[in-house]
């Protein structure tokens, strides 16, 4: 019988080698960024492959400076030049603080003007204040409460309470990685977690490989830096079929349990740690870096950590958060001059040779920097207590009404402050920014509509902002 369809082998290769070509662009595309699927789809393997936000975005990565425990506006970049009259008297109205306060303190230090734009800069941030030009300085912010916890979750999960996605894994959530060989999002905290530990930077109800990835900084060795770097034991081949076959099984266990959230994590989570075996070691080893670079970003681990964050966003990691140290350091009840000038001196030079980098290399462009604390500090002096500051009367206790934070690079309008505090530092009474509306400046500056930038749970779609935040034009150039 005569085939009813006949084909040489020569004539089949032909005929499907059509398709050759557009499987081949496809890839091409994929990596020149081209065809991405968008945050909608919903449909990629690879939950960390880049996407593309909603409209074209100013920003593509963030290092965000978070100076735990609350740094003082008025010694800082808000200089109230009515302290300086008002020094050691009351206040001509009653403030609503945390705990009782006492008279008017004056910073004890020194404020000068820098760059075209002639913004007012403490002598603590002088390093800094060299880029004043390229940062927009908001000396309108407002939280909801004086208190530590709440606080830290409200800037970082946008909900002081309840357990919320931090703004971290939105993002990566949101854009994907650039480096499938490093986590999207990594933390970096020396000695330990901050208070609210793990939670400051939790995916929540968003799935778990958009978590940051917790880094203890203060170890050099690579071993003490990140656990489990290196197996002693197996080669990097046996390792390979070892993962392979775990992989294995646990696909079949995901089969039978409807695609479980968790255990996608848990998956995932073992094949990003295999693959960074190879990249991390050189990502965080900064001796790689030249001596005129290691001078220019000085001595420490501050120093070491905000190098270490710029050579991990030049390897495409999404979104990295540098804490200044474990518990809060800059929760300076008493000894504010002293222990003020101690931390900035342990930040400052790096993160003026941070920006002074990013500029150079032309990475500012698209690199978001956010520097500020979960609240500021009051501009009276806080009375003496049993504890750490008990008979001292040289600190600032907690104010959530008005404080300071700044944004450079990533389509930031630099050498602009927006907002101002009463003249006294104490309640922002000019243009107010909440920490909802910041969060939803941050994310149209990263290509997202915060009201529209969404994820369904429990029956509701929800949101970093819940259902606050206004974008504040005027900080976007």
């Amino acid at each position: 019988m005569t085939p009813a369809f006949e084909i040489s082998r020569r004539e089949l290769l032909a005929r499907s080698g059509v398709g050759f070509g557009a499987i081949g662009l496809a890839g091409v595309m994929q990596q020149a960024d081209l065809l991405q699927p968008t945050i909608a789809s919903g449909a990629d393997l690879n939950p960390l492959a880049p996407k593309r936000p909603h409209f074209p975005a100013k920003a593509k990565r963030v290092i965000h400076l978070f100076m735990n425990g609350g740094p003082s506006h008025v010694d800082t970049f808000d200089r109230k030049t009515a302290l300086d009259k008002y020094h050691g008297q009351e206040l001509p109205f009653n403030l609503p603080t945390e705990r009782k306060t006492g008279a008017a303190f004056r910073s004890p230090f020194q404020f000068r003007k820098y760059g075209e734009s002639g913004i007012e800069v403490s002598e603590l941030f002088e390093h800094t204040a060299q880029h004043i030009d390229d940062i927009a300085v908001i000396r309108s912010m407002q939280a909801d409460v004086p208190n530590h916890e709440p606080s830290l979750l409200l800037m970082n999960c946008g909900e002081p309470r309840l357990v919320r996605p931090s703004f971290g894994s939105w993002m990566t959530y949101g854009l994907g990685s650039e480096n499938q060989d490093l986590p999207g999002f990594i933390a970096m905290c020396p000695g330990g977690y901050p208070i609210q530990e793990s939670q400051n930077w939790q995916a929540g109800f968003l799935p778990g490989v958009y978590q940051g990835t917790y880094i203890d900084t203060k170890s050099t060795e690579i071993e003490k830096l990140i656990e489990n770097i290196r197996n002693p034991h197996l080669s990097v081949k046996q390792q390979r079929r070892q993962l392979d076959l775990l992989q294995e099984l646990n696909r079949r266990h995901q089969q039978q349990r409807l695609g479980d959230a968790q255990l996608e994590a848990r998956i995932q989570s073992f094949e990003l740690s295999f693959r960074m075996q190879r990249d991390a070691e050189e990502a965080f080893d900064v001796s790689r870096e030249p001596k005129h670079v290691l001078d220019a970003y000085g001595p420490g681990t501050q120093a070491r950590q905000i190098l270490i964050a710029r050579r991990l966003i030049e390897r495409g990691v999404r979104f990295v958060q540098v804490w200044h140290g474990e518990g809060q350091p800059w929760d300076n009840h008493d000894d504010i001059e002293v222990n003020h000038r101690r931390l900035a001196k342990q930040c400052d030079q790096a993160i003026g040779a941070l920006l002074t980098d990013l500029k150079q290399s032309g990475l500012l462009e698209e690199t978001l920097v956010i520097w500020g604390g979960e609240f500021g500090r009051t501009p009276t002096v806080e009375l003496p207590k049993t504890g750490s500051n008990a008979g001292k009367i040289n600190g600032r206790d907690h104010n959530h009404h008005g404080f300071t934070m700044w944004l450079a690079g990533g389509g930031v309008r630099g050498g602009y402050v927006h907002g101002a505090t009463d003249e006294f530092g104490f309640k922002a009474v000019e243009n107010p920014v909440h920490v909802h509306d910041l969060h939803a400046t941050l994310l149209k500056l990263l290509g997202f509509d915060h009201e529209r930038f969404t994820y369904r749970y429990a029956g509701r779609d929800f949101r970093l902002t819940d259902v606050h935040g206004k974008v504040v034009q005027e900080l976007i150039a």
